[in-house]
């Protein structure tokens, strides 16, 4: 969105952007195929931005020639311990950028986030920042709610005090629909769960209920901080986009037992280690959408912006895989069997089968597609998840 100018009305610039790669990527040069570059170039707030998504971000827009602010407290290390420390990520940044200004914050300080947006016009809000784990939630209920629903409000109002006009993604989850996609009739496949009924086809769309369904605590907070995030859209005229992803993931994520599920499967084949399939057989479907993808449809959605819309995003259908076809893929890319056990007890919330529709999104802004298939990111978060 360019500041001051009508955002609905929004010229779309397609701009095929090459990017001059350090030695931390296994490619000298990688394209991305298709940018939404509005200019002049935007101010633009990361929330998590040592966060898989939030550092995609901050690298993706930073070389796209905007200014950038990040905004990271690196809770990852005590919610995950030292594996999800985020430190590496936050210096990788601050090598590989010019115009990136770190700011260590806890989005928990209702102050210190409204000085934030009282020192700093942002044409770009994008709030990654969470608690993310579905697990995790139910060890930790006052600290996830606080920084999922109280976090998410502090940002909200601070940008409605001093910025309103300005563009404000929410980075939902898919667990805000708890387990109503496991009411969908399903068919037992010889190494997947899949939907049964052809109006299924497609996956979750925006219409599944979000209550009156165990959702884990994690999911509740984040249902809390979406339905808040519409409100202000919708009731304060704001331009408020809501993207409820599927799996997220991408070869700089830092993937732990309890969050990050393909990463994590990736580190424990290379290592030698042994996975767990909790529950369904092993044959629970995800869709997985790489951090790129994610980014692109974000940019998409700030060049044309609605109020309080909501979207699935995921890799829907084409992405879509078990977690025994995942492994099976890892396996012929690394040549090698992959330890499991399998723990009969799922996880309490889980989806059997999860596929994103993306059908309205995509109805919304045709431009948009997915870059990254399936083996395409399996490929490179092996070679390269130890970089």
């Amino acid at each position: 969105m360019v500041a001051g100018s009508n955002p609905a009305s929004g010229t779309i610039l397609i701009l095929h952007l090459l990017f001059a790669i350090d030695g931390f990527f296994s490619e000298n040069l990688f394209r991305i195929p298709f940018n939404y570059y509005p200019s002049p170039p935007m101010k633009v707030l990361v929330t998590g931005s040592s966060g898989l998504i939030g550092s995609e971000a901050v690298r993706l827009l930073e070389r796209a020639g905007h200014v950038v602010s990040g905004v990271d407290n690196n809770m990852r290390r005590e919610f995950f311990g030292p594996a999800g420390d985020t430190t590496w990520v936050l210096e990788r940044l601050r090598k590989t950028t010019r115009n990136f200004t770190h700011h260590t914050l806890d989005i928990r300080d209702r102050e210190g986030v409204l000085d934030l947006f009282k020192q700093h016009k942002f044409d770009l809000i994008i709030h990654c920042a969470a608690q993310p784990s579905h697990d995790k939630a139910k060890d930790i209920p006052f600290t996830d709610f606080d920084v999922n629903a109280g976090g998410t409000l502090n940002l909200l109002e601070s940008t409605r005090q001093t910025q309103a006009e300005s563009v404000f993604i929410f980075m939902s989850t898919n667990k805000v629909y708890g387990d109503a996609p496991n009411e969908f009739p399903l068919k037992e496949l010889p190494t997947r769960w899949d939907y049964e009924r052809e109006e299924d086809y497609w996956g979750v769309s925006e219409s599944c209920r979000i209550d009156q369904t165990l959702h884990s605590l994690f999911g509740a907070s984040k249902t809390a901080a979406d339905v808040m995030a519409q409100e202000y859209g919708r009731y304060f005229g704001m331009n408020v986009g809501i993207f409820r992803g599927g799996c997220l993931t991408g070869e700089h994520h830092s993937g732990v037992q309890l969050h990050g599920f393909l990463s994590y499967l990736v580190k424990v084949a290379k290592s030698g280690g042994k996975y767990s399939l909790l529950g369904y057989k092993g044959k629970q479907v995800r869709d997985q959408i790489h951090s790129e993808d994610v980014i692109s449809a974000f940019l998409a959605f700030a060049n044309n912006p609605r109020q309080g819309e909501v979207y699935n995003l995921g890799g829907g259908r084409g992405n879509s895989a078990s977690i025994l076809e995942c492994i099976s893929k890892i396996e012929s890319q690394l040549g090698k069997k992959i330890q499991t056990e399998y723990v009969e007890e799922n996880r309490k919330g889980d989806h059997i089968c999860y596929m994103s529709d993306l059908r309205k999104f995509q109805s919304h802004f045709p431009q948009w597609n997915l870059k990254w298939s399936l083996d395409r990111i399996i490929d490179r978060m092996v070679h390269q998840v130890d970089s």
